[in-house]
């Protein structure tokens, strides 16, 4: 049977200018260093890749490749979080989202949005020539919001907010497929793809694009009180990545879900380090060793408390303990009678 691959860790909350974590040589070796066997690389991060040259030459993805080998890891996967995120933005987070893209199209929203499908087209080819079958990103949001309605949706505002996002994306979808990678939004609040529910519509929406998968990560499932384990069940036909992030929910008498405006320690819902949260990662391992889940389990660390590295160097060992190498054999063979036809009809009873 198939087996989880890891663990790997994803690089956008390490990456930076300061060594090891400045060039994709030295953080591999760090990443090589503590036991991980692959990594998810950022490509708005410039440091460790440059997502034109990796689109449009296979000898210098070779040449990246090379450098992880050296260091011990593969790369997983390739990200556009960001850039994914600017493919659909809504006006009024304009001036917060600007941030994500290059200084010429900050201020005008189509030519950041143009930049931003360019920077998807991008990635579908570098994938391919990295020989990378699934992509990370976000699907942007042009319903958020709405999300808690006061006043009240306008009838047919949702249906026609999902039909522009998949128009948007549908092109992208398809470039995807031309490079034989799935496309896996992260769902995630603040994005319009946030829940089962508005997955589905999307999906929907695209005509149930072959490439239109799921990055699956409970602790955003946890922040909104979503079942996190029962939504392997029903999507894990579409599931095509897994980041392991831990999170908790802790409410009280003076606030819930929406946090109060307060920052990340303060709030009831928050981000922790592998096995300080609530997630209960048995399960959810148990669940993805059912369904032949045979993708990478990816830490994503993001901690209101503890020290990034700190969290990469606990992060190996946690998910090492978690990934379950599935059986080829049922518990009680020994005790098994072997195959008889007429046997079988005996116990029955059937003449």
């Amino acid at each position: 049977m198939s087996k989880m691959k890891g663990p790997a860790i994803f690089l956008a909350q390490f990456a930076g200018a300061e060594a090891p974590f400045d060039s994709l040589a030295n953080i591999t070796r760090w990443a090589g260093d503590l036991g991980y066997k692959g990594v998810q690389v950022p490509t708005w991060e410039a440091g460790l890749i440059d997502l034109e040259q990796a689109a449009q030459s296979v000898d210098y993805c070779d040449e990246l490749r090379g450098i992880c080998a050296e260091n011990g890891v593969q790369i997983t996967e390739l990200s556009t979080h960001l850039q994914g995120q600017l493919v659909a933005v809504h006006p009024a987070y304009d001036e917060l989202f600007d941030g994500f893209a290059p200084a010429q199209v900050q201020g005008n929203p189509r030519a950041r949005q143009a930049w931003a499908v360019e920077q998807l087209q991008l990635a579908a080819r570098a994938s391919a020539n990295l020989g990378l079958s699934a992509h990370a990103t976000f699907s942007g949001a042009l319903l958020w919001h709405t999300m808690y309605p006061w006043p009240q949706r306008p009838e047919g505002l949702v249906e026609a907010g999902f039909a522009e996002l998949a128009a948007r994306w549908q092109p992208l979808l398809d470039a995807f497929d031309e490079a034989g990678v799935d496309l896996c939004y992260e769902i995630h609040p603040g994005e319009d793809l946030h829940d089962g529910v508005t997955f589905e519509r999307f999906l929907e929406a695209t005509g149930n694009h072959p490439r239109c998968k799921i990055l699956y990560d409970p602790s955003h499932f946890v922040l909104q009180q979503l079942d996190y384990v029962q939504f392997i069940d029903f999507y894990h036909e579409r599931i095509g990545m897994f980041h392991v992030k831990d999170a908790e929910f802790n409410p009280d008498g003076r606030q819930g879900v929406y946090g109060g405006y307060q920052g990340w320690v303060d709030r009831a819902g928050r981000f922790r380090s592998l096995g300080d949260g609530q997630v209960d990662f048995s399960a959810i391992f148990s669940q993805f060793a059912r369904y032949g889940f045979d993708g990478w389990a990816v830490l994503e660390w993001e901690c209101c408390l503890k020290h990034p590295e700190d969290g990469a160097r606990e992060g190996v060992e946690f998910i090492n303990r978690h990934i379950i190498h599935t059986t080829d054999k049922a518990f009680d063979d020994f005790a098994g009678a072997g195959a008889d036809e007429a046997g079988n009809r005996r116990i029955l009873g059937i003449d």
